[in-house]
C-alpha cells in the first residue's frame, strides 16, 4: 500500500500587494484511508463562504473547456507509485521547485486516484479532480509566488504523514 499523504499549510500573515485587500489563502491535502488528520479542522471558513466557493468552482468547471493534461499524464505514466514517505516528500519538494500550484503542474503519481483534497473553503475527492481545479485556478493568478517553507514526516497511529508549510502570495483577478 502506497504511504498516505497530508499536506496542509498552517495560517499565514497576509501579505498587502499594490494596495489591494488582502486575504489569506489556505489551501491543504489529506490522502489516505485512516480517518483523522494531523489538522483540527478548526480553520474552516464560515459556510457561506464555503457554498460560495463550491458553487463558483462547480461554475467555472462547467463553463470551461475540458482539455487533457498532455504532458504532465505522460511523465506521472512512466513513474511508478513511490514505495516509502521519503519518496514522497522528494516528489513534494520537486513539485514545489516546479511552483505546481501556480502552473497546474504536479505528480499525480504520488496521489490515490480517491484522495481527498480539503483547504477550509472546499472539500472534494479525487486527483483528477484536483488537477481539473488547478487548471481553473491558474489563470486567475496574478503576479504569483510560492515557497515552500517546511516539510515535515510524521507519524498518528500507524498512519504515516506529511505536512508542508508554504506561502501563496498572489493577487486574484476577477475581472469579467
Amino acid at each position: 500500500m502506497a504511504p498516505s499523504l497530508t499536506a496542509r499549510p498552517f495560517p499565514l500573515p497576509s501579505p498587502r500587494l499594490s494596495g489591494a485587500k488582502s486575504h489569506r489563502l489556505l489551501l491543504g491535502v489529506r490522502c489516505g484511508s485512516g480517518s483523522g488528520s494531523p489538522g483540527s479542522g478548526d480553520d474552516d471558513a464560515p459556510p457561506v463562504v464555503r457554498a460560495a466557493v463550491s458553487a463558483a468552482t462547480e461554475l467555472l468547471r462547467a463553463l470551461s473547456p475540458k482539455k487533457p493534461r498532455q504532458a504532465v499524464e505522460a511523465v506521472n505514466a512512466e513513474l511508478e507509485s513511490p514505495r516509502s514517505v521519503e519518496e514522497v516528500v522528494a516528489v513534494l519538494e520537486a513539485d514545489y521547485r516546479r511552483a505546481y500550484f501556480l502552473t497546474g503542474n504536479f505528480t499525480l503519481g504520488i496521489y490515490a486516484e480517491d484522495c481527498l483534497f480539503e483547504d477550509p473553503t472546499i472539500k472534494f475527492r479525487g486527483r483528477s479532480r484536483y488537477s481539473q481545479n488547478l487548471d481553473l485556478l491558474v489563470p486567475f493568478f496574478d503576479s504569483p509566488w510560492l515557497q515552500l517553507e517546511n516539510i515535515d514526516k510524521g507519524l498518528r497511529v500507524d498512519t504515516k504523514f506529511i505536512i508542508a508549510t508554504w506561502t501563496l502570495r498572489c493577487l486574484i483577478d476577477i475581472t469579467l
